[in-house]
């Protein structure tokens, strides 16, 4: 809304009336308030700053979450009877398991929830810490956030 008033031109806001001849683009400058406008443009490049940031962050970690496809680790039984092989992703790759498990099916069931679950349990381990790493890195600095990643 525009107005006239005293021979000049008024643009209209909520709350107050600015001469019109300083309203340029979206930003509305004062000749005795520049540093509210510089503050205005340095928050919003900060912020477009920790935007870039958190996209590297989270390409980062797509990279992080390929390559832990391709670390596995490997556990076993405490008699050696059971073998299992799996990704830091916890995706099983193999299980070998010893003839004498295969007469006992009780047995065999016990060995593999025991073995199954300290190899995932192994698994979660290196992949979370890998990831918290690459995530603490990439993040910008916003107070707070640091105690999330420890």
């Amino acid at each position: 809304m525009e107005r006239k008033c005293k021979s000049n031109t008024y643009h209209r806001n909520k709350h107050s009336f600015y001469p019109v001849d300083h309203i340029i683009g979206v930003s509305v400058q004062f000749s005795n308030f520049d540093s509210v406008t510089y503050k205005i443009d340095n928050m919003f490049g900060d912020m477009m700053g920790m935007m870039g940031k958190l996209k590297e962050a989270q390409e980062k970690v797509e990279a992080t979450k390929k390559r832990l496809d391709t670390v596995y680790l490997q556990e076993e039984s405490s008699d050696g009877l059971l073998s299992v092989s799996i990704s830091a992703n916890r995706v099983i790759k193999e299980i070998k398991l010893d003839e004498s498990l295969l007469q006992d099916k009780e047995q065999l069931e016990d060995y593999l929830i025991l073995t199954l679950n300290t190899a995932i349990e192994k698994a979660t381990k290196v992949n979370e810490t890998e990831l918290a790493a690459v995530a603490k890195e990439g993040m910008p600095n916003i107070p707070g956030m640091d105690s999330l990643f420890k």
